[in-house]
């Protein structure tokens, strides 16, 4: 039975994701959002609704390690794997109000929860700061998005006036629909495929803590890998890129926010993920500004890297939690080798992209 759960649930994800997508690029045409907002609000939370669900049900049942691992195992889950394989696919171009604001917005969210983390608890203070910051950021975001549109509408009145307004309406309700059903099959999915999955890994013995940063932050951030994958193919690379940097915001803001709020005496946050996942959780935040500022672009070369750093992440995991003879040179293989050589590419990548641009002006 947990077999044909796993199954049901990729079915379901699969399928949930292309309606999902096809219903939010029509939604951001109608409704005058442009589709990186959509995919920084709408998808981004929706397709976060498991890390929502899965995190609060968690921390209201006292299950702290679970609740933070999942949220900040996701969102090393988002960037390294999900980027990474949708780069892998199709090359993703980054625009520039990502680069200049939404980017660092994560960076800064990352960095603020490391620093709440820093006492050993997400209090409740914490979780109502973090809560009111995801309200306002997304607030800002729909505002600043409908301004915009409805200027080039201005600038361009025959576009507004091509379509009858039930014709428009019509296909509103019907995005809509689209959106709600999509985001219903993701998130049953995901249940599913997330309840079998942890149902296996306790047959074997696997700790809570892993368990939260690998199964359960994976599972959970499914949603996100079939619609960026989807996306991807279906050229919408907006929708895409903006569905794992607004995920990545939305867990810290809302669902480590909200998840802080129901515990009853806040969260705890295990030392071993304050001093290994949160700060990996930062530095790949950190990453994806210069990545992203080589060209404009995620490359294919980059996904690369992004999927090999994630495979050597787990693999650490893994090997900590069971305590495999092999550790310490895996430690060293990661901390002098792969980790320094990653973070030179990444600057000659910079500095090669400087100079195409200096010869350029010049």
């Amino acid at each position: 039975m947990t077999i044909v759960l796993l199954i049901l649930g990729l079915v379901l994800l699969t399928v949930g994701a292309d309606v999902l997508v096809r219903g939010a690029s029509g939604l951001a045409r109608r409704c005058g959002l442009s589709p990186l907002v959509v995919g920084l609000t709408v998808v981004a939370f929706g397709t976060s609704a498991p890390e929502l669900a899965v995190s609060i049900k968690a921390a209201y049942a006292g299950q702290a390690d679970m609740a933070v691992g999942n949220v900040v195992g996701s969102n090393v889950f988002n960037v390294l794997f999900i980027l990474g394989i949708s780069a892998l696919i199709v090359p993703l171009v980054a625009s520039r109000q990502l680069q200049r604001r939404d980017v660092p917005v994560m960076i800064a969210v990352s960095v603020l929860t490391w620093w709440l983390a820093a006492d050993g608890v997400i209090s409740r203070l914490d979780g109502f700061l973090l809560f009111a910051v995801g309200i306002i950021y997304t607030t800002v975001l729909v505002i600043g998005s409908r301004r915009e549109m409805r200027r080039e509408v201005a600038a361009q009145p025959q576009v507004a006036a091509a379509k009858p307004e039930a014709m428009r309406e019509a296909k509103v309700w019907r995005s809509t629909l689209e959106v709600v059903v999509g985001l219903g099959l993701l998130v049953l999915g995901a249940h599913w495929l997330v309840g079998g999955a942890v149902t296996l890994a306790r047959w074997f013995g696997v700790d809570e803590v892993v368990i939260g940063l690998t199964i359960v932050a994976a599972g959970t951030s499914l949603p996100e890998v079939a619609t960026s994958i989807v996306a991807s193919v279906r050229g919408e690379r907006d929708i895409a890129i903006g569905n794992v940097i607004g995920s990545n915001i939305f867990n810290l803001l809302i669902v480590l926010g909200g998840s802080a709020l129901v515990a009853q005496a806040g969260m705890r946050v295990d030392p071993t993920i304050f001093a290994v996942d949160i700060p990996v959780m930062v530095g790949v935040a950190v990453a994806c500004l210069p990545i992203f500022f080589t060209g404009g672009c995620i490359a294919r070369w980059e996904g690369g890297l992004f999927l090999t750093t994630y495979v050597a992440y787990v693999t650490y995991l893994i090997f900590t939690a069971i305590q495999h003879a092999g550790l310490p040179t895996l430690t060293k293989v990661l901390q002098y080798g792969a980790l320094p050589a990653a973070a030179a590419a990444i600057l000659i990548s910079v500095l090669i992209a400087l100079r195409t641009r200096r010869s350029a002006l010049g």
